[in-house]
């Protein structure tokens, strides 16, 4: 009976055995069957998967474009006053325009904030551009200064000396004046005309009858005598911000001051000598438009403090008629000479089309 029990148990264990042994290779294959139908039904998952995976390629390129593009802004943004010297300096070299002659709406193109062009024969205005502000007018000043100057008669031989009170106390800017120097009425309002010579106007106020509030006082009677409503001045030489104006009030002070001989040739000199500390020195005129020969200028000034920009007004003669061109605010040393050449030849075309 025994020997019976054991022959059970040996035939079981042998059974269990050969189904241990089966199991493990029946379940690679149910495995591989699994792996293969989850491979066909996973083929579409895997497309999907690459698609996702390329979108996230793609949205990681976006992103990685999008950080590699932040420092190229602020290279951008760094290398725009390089560019803006660049531009300055094709000018200077040139006197040419540096843009486009119309912008895109077929107007003039010109980069002072203010700007005007009135034809003196027909007194039309062929350009407008901000005429009504009233704005700094820097050593356009001086215009009226030399009006005063010459209108009240006193002596042109008349010597005048540079003291401590004609040293620029709003700017702090340099003179070639030096305190002492002596020149006549005439050769101080040479100076300021043509090379703008702060120290010479103011010289030129404090020795007018009564000194320099009699002198600022006149300037205004003059002003408020051309009908210059919107204009105002507080000393002679444009240094102060408060000294205004607007470009129809300027142009009417052009108007006047070319009815005077010695402004006409003062203001268009393109240079000149005088005597200063034992030696004789050469001025010449703040406008290099003067010595231009294509340029026909009857009378001119420029000016520049920070808060004016810089300006420029002149009557010209252009295609045969006066023109009286005010540019105030420009900015670069040198927008206000560009500006000053695109009106020139908008000008001479429109006039050519007539």
């Amino acid at each position: 009976m025994a020997r019976i029990r054991k022959s059970i148990l040996s035939v079981s264990l042998m059974c269990a055995l050969t189904a241990g042994l089966v199991l493990p290779a029946a379940a690679p294959v149910a495995y591989a069957a699994t792996t293969t139908s989850k491979s066909a039904k996973a083929k579409p998952a895997k497309k999907a998967t690459a698609t996702k995976a390329k979108s996230t390629k793609s949205a990681k390129s976006a992103k990685a474009s999008k950080t590699a593009s932040a420092p190229a802004k602020k290279r951008t943004a760094k290398a725009a006053p390089r560019k803006a010297v660049a531009a300055a300096s094709i000018r200077h070299a040139s006197y040419a325009p540096s843009a486009a002659l119309e912008d895109a709406d077929g107007n003039l193109s010109l980069r002072s904030s203010v700007a005007f062009v009135q034809d003196l024969n027909s007194s039309d205005v062929l350009f407008a551009k901000n005429e009504g502000a009233v704005a700094p007018i820097a050593s356009i000043t001086k215009l009226m200064t030399a009006l005063v100057v010459v209108d009240a008669g006193l002596p042109l031989d008349e010597m005048i000396e540079v003291t401590t009170d004609d040293i620029d106390t709003h700017k702090f800017t340099h003179s070639r004046l030096s305190v002492g120097t002596r020149l006549s009425r005439a050769d101080m309002l040479h100076l300021a005309l043509m090379s703008s010579e702060n120290r010479a106007a103011n010289a030129l106020g404090r020795n007018y009858p009564g000194g320099l509030p009699a002198f600022v006082q006149a300037m205004n009677a003059k002003a408020v005598a051309l009908g210059m409503q919107d204009t105002h001045y507080v000393e002679p030489t444009g240094l102060s911000s408060e000294n205004v104006s607007s470009a129809r009030d300027l142009v009417r002070l052009m108007r006047e001051g070319s009815q005077r001989p010695l402004i006409r040739q003062y203001t268009t000199d393109t240079e000149y000598s005088v005597e200063v500390a034992g030696r004789h020195q050469t001025f010449r005129n703040t406008n290099r438009l003067v010595a231009r020969s294509d340029w026909n200028i009857i009378v001119s000034k420029t000016g520049f403090i920070n808060e004016a920009g810089r300006c420029l007004v002149m009557l010209a003669n252009i295609g045969g008629r006066d023109m009286a061109i005010v540019l105030l605010d420009s900015v670069g040393s040198l927008t206000r000479t560009a500006d000053a050449q695109r009106i020139r030849q908008w000008v001479q075309r429109e006039i050519g089309a007539l």
